[in-house]
């Protein structure tokens, strides 16, 4: 069973981790003003941030970002771990079996947590129960791209062309299953249009052949396609998020353009393994707020189509099961299976 839930490493993304740690302050807190008792306890061993994808990407990046921001307040060191294999399922494990000491966290993508417990039969994790939920880290929204050959200037144009001509256009994917497949089935569910899904080994495959025209349309991260957008390689169609990007207001999302409820972003969130106390997951996510509002973080964030999006445990909790119990009807809707 093949599963592409891997984040494409991206070279302006893959330098955020050095940018972003040259410009946290030295130190967000002194240890020895730490107020709270549990601040005191966080501060007695160190942290261990677990990444289950390799390093380069927003994954490793926003996890080194962490890393060193809980080291600067509590003083102690915070070693990133890089454990990718079997889709994230093996650093994913290893989170599961930690001690629930809040000292262990996971940094994961949204489809590992929304997305595989259905797709994946056999998907070896109870999000709920192996783990609580600390905060969403940071979002990106994902963006319909078209090759410039199709002649399609928004998303307007294609629903006419695919709706007067079901089943002739097509679009890419990093495979069957991966988030921006899904945000494809959504749209086409959405838009109430017939459109071939070309699934692919990687987003790197899918998004040369798009380029090429070979295949006309895409969904893809927006921080990934902002080049090839600005220099007229592709089209933007539409932003999948509520509203626009602050990083390229120019670009319209579907629901303005008549597509309601195709809400679909690339978000990374952190978790703790389960029978971590309340009290614990709700410093670090005040802890991850902190450090992620930092100004200069902040606009490097934004500089790659990223955005601080964190919340409370409880908030956090809640989104994942009602993605999750969208993702699910979507790949049970769609007859979406695994391979």
């Amino acid at each position: 069973m093949r599963l592409m839930m891997l984040p494409r490493p991206d070279k302006a993304i893959a330098a955020l981790a050095l940018g972003l740690l040259a410009v946290l302050p030295p130190a967000l807190a002194q240890t020895g003003a730490l107020a709270s008792p549990t601040e005191k306890y966080l501060a007695q061993e160190r942290f261990s941030l677990v990444a289950p994808f390799p390093p380069g990407g927003p994954i490793d990046s926003l996890a080194r970002i962490m890393a060193d921001g809980l080291s600067k307040k509590y003083g102690q060191p915070a070693v990133v771990e890089n454990l990718p294999g079997a889709a994230g399922n093996i650093g994913i494990g290893k989170v599961k079996r930690a001690k629930g000491d809040g000292r262990t966290l996971l940094v994961v993508p949204a489809g590992n947590l929304t997305i595989n417990p259905t797709l994946m039969p056999d998907f070896p994790f109870n999000i709920e129960r192996d783990f609580v939920p600390i905060t969403m880290l940071a979002k990106a929204p994902n963006v319909l791209v078209a090759h410039p050959s199709t002649g399609f200037k928004t998303a307007r144009d294609l629903i006419a062309a695919a709706r007067a001509k079901p089943d002739t256009l097509s679009f890419a994917s990093p495979g069957v299953g991966s988030g921006l497949h899904l945000a494809g089935e959504l749209f086409k569910h959405q838009a109430q249009v017939e459109i071939l899904h070309v699934p692919y080994k990687g987003s790197g495959q899918a998004l040369n052949d798009v380029l090429g025209g070979t295949v006309p349309l895409m969904f893809s991260n927006l921080p990934v396609m902002l080049s090839s957008i600005r220099t007229g390689k592709l089209v933007a169609l539409g932003i999948t998020d509520v509203n626009r990007s602050a990083v390229a207001p120019e670009i319209p999302t579907l629901a303005e353009q008549g597509v309601a409820d195709v809400v679909v972003t690339s978000w990374y969130g952190l978790l703790a393994p389960a029978g971590t106390p309340p009290e614990v997951a709700e410093q670090l996510a005040r802890d991850a707020r902190e450090i992620l509002n930092q100004p200069a973080v902040r606009e490097s964030l934004n500089q790659q189509g990223l955005s601080e999006s964190t919340m409370t445990p409880a908030a956090f909790g809640a989104y994942i099961r009602n993605e999750t119990n969208t993702w699910a009807g979507v790949i049970k809707a769609r007859r979406i299976v695994a391979q």
